[in-house]
């Protein structure tokens, strides 16, 4: 199964990216640079078995992903499993606070893809990579110019 990992330093705490990332993921599209839009499936504050569908802008269309996290530990850990759409596997943030009051955001991902994307795999394995260290680039420039929820 192919591994993706992904990471970036941002200059504030861990609460604070937390805040943008595992709390207000309806407004990721607006540091997410391949993201169309995220529907939250379930009622509620976000948690353990929060389930949403990622509306994700590739190559000529849009795929819908749908994730149900299975872990919810603020603000070190969220993590889940892709259970609708194209992928297959797992994924997670690991947030942690750096002496210098900084934050080193990780992204992993162990997949395989399936349906139309499987036969484009390794074209767009890459392109999915890129496009991942983008948006973590993006989120840090986001955060740090103090966008996002204030609480």
């Amino acid at each position: 199964m192919p591994k993706l990992r992904e990471s970036v330093v941002i200059g504030v705490a861990p609460e604070r990216v937390w805040q943008v990332v595992a709390e207000d993921v309806k407004n990721a599209k607006r540091w997410a640079t391949n993201l169309d839009k995220v529907e939250l499936l379930d009622a509620g504050p976000p948690g353990k078995g929060t389930r949403y569908r990622y509306h994700i802008k590739v190559p000529g269309q849009t795929v819908k992903v749908g994730v149900e996290q299975a872990v919810f530990t603020k603000p070190k850990k969220v993590a889940g499993k892709f259970i609708e759409g194209p992928l297959k596997g797992t994924w997670s943030y690991t947030f942690t606070a750096l002496k210098d009051g900084t934050t080193r955001l990780v992204y992993d991902m162990d997949y395989e893809m399936g349906g139309f994307l499987r036969f484009a795999g390794g074209l767009l394995a890459g392109q999915y990579a890129e496009g991942f260290r983008k948006n973590l680039e993006s989120l840090k420039k986001f955060i740090e110019s103090g966008k996002g929820p204030k609480r």
